[in-house]
């Protein structure tokens, strides 16, 4: 055997250790969790370096087996596009006073300038929202009359008066002043309560004087901080009757 036909046969010799076809499926699942979490760090320059880590990988792969099988061109490895912004949530808006809807509740509170703070139901016309008449209002009693809205808080989906919990929010500085965390409950409920990291809780509650089929209810704000935590929610009939799951 000549030099030259040595040569030629060590050149088709398959190499010790082989390289393994990479998995591009796992390679881009990856690179699209990578583009995530650069995103919420570095914007779009995330972005940017997780495709170049991509083409670098295919361009190795094209270099390697030619021949072998066709690989997608470099335009086509996705990039995910940026996340649409949260829709703000349409049952919290601060609003002006409106004009409450039968009696105004004391809160038992006082915020700025140590102004009282109530709530109450205030009507609610909204073409969008035909089922939705009224939703519930935290607002200052101004001591020369009149009430100053701090937040507002209704149904938007469905009817205002179905059965169970509606509305709940709260749990937010306002201007300065802690509101805290109400709500209503459509059916005989007399209590409302909860629990808290484990601990149990009992919300205030008053039926409404246009129907009181309708409990407004709100949490001490030294042990309910936020909606959030409440785990879950439940009301009781005059029986003691759990009405909720």
């Amino acid at each position: 055997m000549t030099d030259l036909e040595t040569l030629r046969s060590a050149l088709r010799e398959p190499p010790a250790e082989g390289f393994a076809e990479p998995d591009l499926g796992a390679i881009m699942t990856k690179g699209r969790r990578i583009r995530r979490r650069r995103r919420l760090a570095t914007g779009a320059g995330g972005v940017a370096a997780t495709v170049v880590t991509v083409l670098v990988i295919v361009g190795a792969v094209a270099l390697r087996e030619p021949a072998r099988q066709p690989l997608p061109p470099a335009a086509s490895a996705p990039v995910a596009s940026a996340p649409a912004p949260a829709p703000a949530s349409p049952s919290i808006i601060e609003a002006p006073s409106a004009s409450p809807l039968g009696d105004v509740i004391p809160l038992g509170l006082k915020g700025e300038g140590g102004r009282e703070l109530v709530i109450y139901a205030s009507e609610i016309d909204e073409p969008s929202m035909p089922d939705v008449r009224f939703g519930l209002q935290i607002a200052y009693r101004n001591p020369a009359g009149g009430y100053e809205a701090l937040l507002s808080a209704n149904e938007f989906k469905g009817s205002d008066r179905s059965f169970g919990f509606h509305a709940v929010d709260g749990g937010d500085l306002v201007r300065g002043t802690f509101v805290p965390v109400f709500g209503y409950f459509s059916g005989p409920a007399v209590r409302v309560t909860s629990t808290v990291r484990g601990k149990p809780v009992e919300a205030k509650v008053i039926p409404w004087s246009e129907d009181p089929s309708v409990m407004i209810f709100w949490f001490d704000g030294d042990q309910v901080e936020s909606p959030y935590v409440l785990t879950p929610l439940v009301a009781y009939d005059a029986k003691g009757q759990r009405l909720t799951k």
